[in-house]
């Protein structure tokens, strides 16, 4: 691979998926997308940099796909559903007692662990549920990870990851060397395809939003546009989740952290944020990623 290609990849690579690579990731690049190169029938990564400044849209979408992580499991991190199920939800019921309605946005919620997880939470305080209208949207750039996430089936390693013996037992079914959620929980999850580059206005608004180690990859000046466009999808006395190694803090001030709670945030006065320049767009819209 050449400087010249290197150099127009990491710039696609950002605009259509907001991964920001350092100069030295020729072999991350190379490793992930040799392979799907050859699988296309191309001769290597300069012939795929043809097709794709050709507009070649279904390679486009291959190349986003290869690129982006889809690191999860149950449970990741326990913190964020313990802050779930002891400070959020409670907090939640409270304060929407009158129209009992809640709704959970998971982005970035790659093959369905996190969006379930939230799930088999809520199930397990279902009796302070009884009679309210519970929604979890899980988006992600990858159409193919979501199929997975909808079909809910997951190897044994997979569920062997964060999740507790007693949740398997109780809320998979062992289908071969297999185990599927059972349709009442998958039920529970609208799978959406979305980029967060592009406007996800249409979502509505929400009580939690969990965005999780996905804006670990992205630059300060998109991390900034992202966290400006969340606050004006999250209610006023809703929540915001980040991974443990996400922050607001020096980037904007539409959101606060929540003292001695890790990665939890409440949104600051809304018309901060709708009073907040927001950046111009990162990326053209492409109709193959483009939220449905």
């Amino acid at each position: 691979m050449t400087p010249t290609e290197y150099e127009y990849l990491r710039k696609f690579l950002k605009d259509n998926s907001g991964l920001d690579l350092s100069a030295d990731k020729q072999y991350l690049i190379e490793s992930r997308l040799l392979p799907l190169a050859r699988k296309a029938g191309l001769s290597g990564i300069a012939e795929l940099v043809q097709k794709l400044q050709a507009g070649s849209r279904a390679l486009i979408t291959d190349v986003v796909e290869a690129m982006t992580t889809n690191e999860t499991f149950f449970f990741r991190d326990k913190v964020p559903f313990d802050h779930f199920r002891d400070h959020i939800m409670p907090e939640v019921i409270k304060a929407r007692a009158g129209k009992r309605s809640v709704r959970i946005w998971c982005a970035a919620g790659s093959t369905g662990q996190e969006p379930y997880s939230l799930a088999m939470c809520l199930k397990e305080m279902s009796a302070a549920l009884t009679g309210w209208r519970v929604e979890i949207i899980a988006t992600d750039l990858s159409q193919e990870v979501l199929e997975k996430a909808k079909a809910g089936v997951y190897s044994q390693f997979e569920v062997q990851r964060g999740l507790p013996i007693q949740m398997l037992v109780k809320h998979f079914k062992q289908i071969g060397e297999t185990w599927q959620i059972n349709p009442e929980l998958r039920a529970m999850v609208q799978h959406r395809q979305l980029n967060l580059l592009h406007d996800f206005a249409q979502l509505g608004t929400f009580d939690v939003i969990f965005c999780r180690n996905v804006l670990i990859y992205f630059d300060q000046g998109t991390k900034i546009n992202i966290f400006n466009r969340l606050a004006r999808q999250i209610e006023p006395d809703g929540f915001l989740v980040l991974g443990a190694a996400e922050t607001v803090v020096g980037l904007t001030d539409t959101f606060r952290p929540i003292a001695e709670r890790r990665g939890l945030y409440r949104p600051n006065d809304p018309r901060a944020a709708a009073a907040k320049p927001v950046l111009a767009a990162v990326a053209p819209r492409m109709a193959a990623m483009a939220g449905r």
